[in-house]
């Protein structure tokens, strides 16, 4: 299965000044040098950047959290010049939120007093009616993610997905399928594979600099009074009827009870969500996995607890440890309770590599210090979630295999579903490549 390096996206040359120096800084971490550009004449006046051509028509799925805010970038990216897009239609089963993406977007996408027509949806599928959407942005609640993404698939538009890709690994599998049976583009929302420090330690593991890497460790830890995902305002209007589909939104997990709690917050349960797990460590799994290639994970035991936020049913503190096909061990740390997370390191048997902040340090181990140079590569912050959206936006144009493809998506919900079991069933839980089927290890 070849992943390849995510920062290599000639498209951002050009677009910008700050855009073309984020791509010049991910090339010098995949070791390709830069030409400087010649000088350029200053024009009496100020011109707009230029925008990538052709224009992009989007549609997003799911606006009342996530949705909204790629909106906005995507909105932000047309008018700063980084990209030639348009969003023009909006689903969601609340009318509240529905109404409120409408106005954003027709809003920021008015110019020279003309608005820009924005449709809206409560059934997503009528926005994939649309002939003129070429690709939809999902951030519904991952328990419809993977339905959405195989019904967008079908019906001809490229994907982005937010993370987890999907809620359940059978569902991954569905989307992986799907995805390989068709030519569409599906990018999932795992935004850290777009730093360059990831770029450097697989450069450097490929060239086998620090030898075979045996293990690693990482983790997404944070911290807040109120408890984790209580910062999602619970609006008492919104009641199932004419304000909420909400049968619509339980979908294929069933009829339930109306719980406004649930609806907007529905992070926090584990019928809806693998909390921590699914919306948290996947963004430090996901570059791991980009840079090491362990190959499939076989084997996860994990361990958890509910220490300070008890009124959440998912857990608030997570163990993981990981064993991978090709001799490797990954541990894994989340909490939402503490936010001093622990360093992240790949550990090989030559030398280790320090992913602190933005950097990735090579440190050799003392047995083999005469014959392994000690490195350090130094990075600036990166926006890494807009070079995800315009990595995609690219890859619709090219056809190329996007930074965050449905591949290591779903290695990463390997581990996602055997640790969630594992949390709520107990023991450890296995995967065999072979017949892509699970097993109590």
């Amino acid at each position: 299965m070849r992943l390849r390096p995510p920062s290599r996206r000639d498209f951002l040359l050009g677009s910008s000044a700050a855009t073309a120096s984020l791509l010049a800084l991910a090339r010098g971490a995949l070791g390709q040098e830069t030409p400087p550009a010649p000088p350029a004449e200053q024009p009496s006046a100020p011109a707009p950047p230029p925008r990538p051509e052709p224009q992009l028509k989007i549609g997003v799925i799911g606006v009342g959290g996530m949705g909204n805010g790629h909106c906005e970038r995507f909105l932000a990216l047309h008018k700063e010049g980084k990209e030639n897009v348009r969003v023009v239609a909006l689903a969601d089963v609340c009318k509240p939120h529905l109404d409120k993406g409408i106005e954003l977007c027709a809003r920021e996408q008015s110019e020279n007093g003309e608005t820009f027509p924005v449709q809206g949806f409560r059934d997503y599928r009528e926005l994939l009616k649309l002939p003129d959407v070429q690709g939809v942005l999902i951030a519904s609640p991952e328990h419809w993610h993977s339905q959405m993404a195989v019904d967008a698939i079908r019906a001809g538009k490229d994907v982005y997905v937010e993370k987890p890709m999907t809620l359940r690994l059978d569902q991954a599998f569905e989307v992986w399928r799907e995805q390989r049976g068709s030519d569409r583009i599906v990018q999932v929302g795992t935004q850290y594979v777009m730093r360059p420090k990831y770029a450097e330690a697989r450069r450097l593991i490929q060239s086998g600099a620090i030898g075979h890497p045996v293990s690693s460790q990482t983790g997404y830890c944070r911290n807040s009074k109120s408890g984790e995902w209580n910062y999602y305002h619970v609006d008492p209007a919104v009641q199932p009827g004419e304000m909420l589909d909400w049968e619509a939104w339980c979908g294929l997990l069933g009829p339930q009870p109306f719980d406004s709690l649930v609806f907007h917050r529905w992070r926090r349960y584990k019928r809806w969500s693998t909390g921590i797990i699914g919306d948290l460590l996947v963004h430090q799994i996901a570059p791991l996995l980009m840079a090491i290639d362990p190959g499939w994970p076989v084997r996860v035991s994990a361990i958890g607890g509910h220490y300070v936020d008890k009124a959440m049913e998912n857990h608030d503190q997570v163990h993981l440890i990981v064993q991978f096909e090709k001799e490797h061990t990954m541990e894994v740390l989340g909490s939402t309770c503490n936010a001093l997370k622990p360093d992240e390191i790949v550990r090989g048997h030559k030398a280790n590599l320090l992913l602190t902040g933005t950097n990735c340090d090579l440190k050799p181990e003392p047995a083999y210090q005469d014959g392994v140079e000690e490195q350090s590569a130094k990075f600036e912050n990166v926006p890494d979630q807009d070079l995800l959206r315009m990595d995609w936006l690219q890859s619709m144009r090219t056809r190329q295999a996007p930074a965050s493809p449905v591949e290591l998506a779903t290695k990463v919900m390997v581990i996602v579903d055997l640790a969630t079991r594992a949390l709520w069933e107990g023991g450890s839980w296995g995967f065999s490549p072979a017949s892509l089927t699970t097993y109590r290890a």
